[in-house]
């Protein structure tokens, strides 16, 4: 596993424990050349979920890439990583379960909003207004009515 601060391929796993939810096995490392610790994840392989865009066209799910924008929609707020890889193994959870190879990113965006609102009402709010295209201040304020 290549080390985030310099690069080095070699560690060594200091402590390696099953997820919360027992779908993955978190590992603490050490770089073997720097010394910094730092946290990987092993997930079982699977079949690839396909997510259906509003405009017909399909790719390939990303975690990183729902990761990233729960990051930005979290900015700020007292919402650790932890919590936000929580949500999402929470949501592949589910998409596992019900044994889905394909999903419609609406469908996808609302089990993130869904969840969101029990997390952070300000990260709901602002995942909501990228995810829904808010155009105008009327469509927030529609936003935080449903959060009450």
């Amino acid at each position: 596993m290549r080390c985030p601060s310099c690069g080095n391929l070699e560690s060594k796993v200091v402590d390696s424990r099953p997820s919360e939810d027992g779908t993955a096995i978190r590992r603490r490392r050490e770089c073997l050349d720097c010394g910094r610790r730092f946290t990987t994840y092993e997930r079982l392989g699977e079949n690839p979920l396909i997510v259906i865009k509003a405009d017909g066209s399909s790719e390939a799910y990303d975690r990183q890439k729902l990761m990233r924008g729960l990051l930005i929609a979290c900015g700020k707020r007292p919402v650790s990583p932890e919590q936000i890889a929580s949500l999402v193994d929470s949501i592949e959870t589910e998409l596992r379960n019900a044994s889905c190879n394909e999903i419609r990113s609406k469908e996808l965006g609302d089990m993130v909003l869904v969840r969101l609102a029990k997390l952070d009402d300000v990260a709901y709010v602002r995942f909501a207004s990228v995810y829904k295209d808010f155009q105008n201040v009327e469509e927030f304020a529609a936003a935080l009515e449903g959060l009450r």
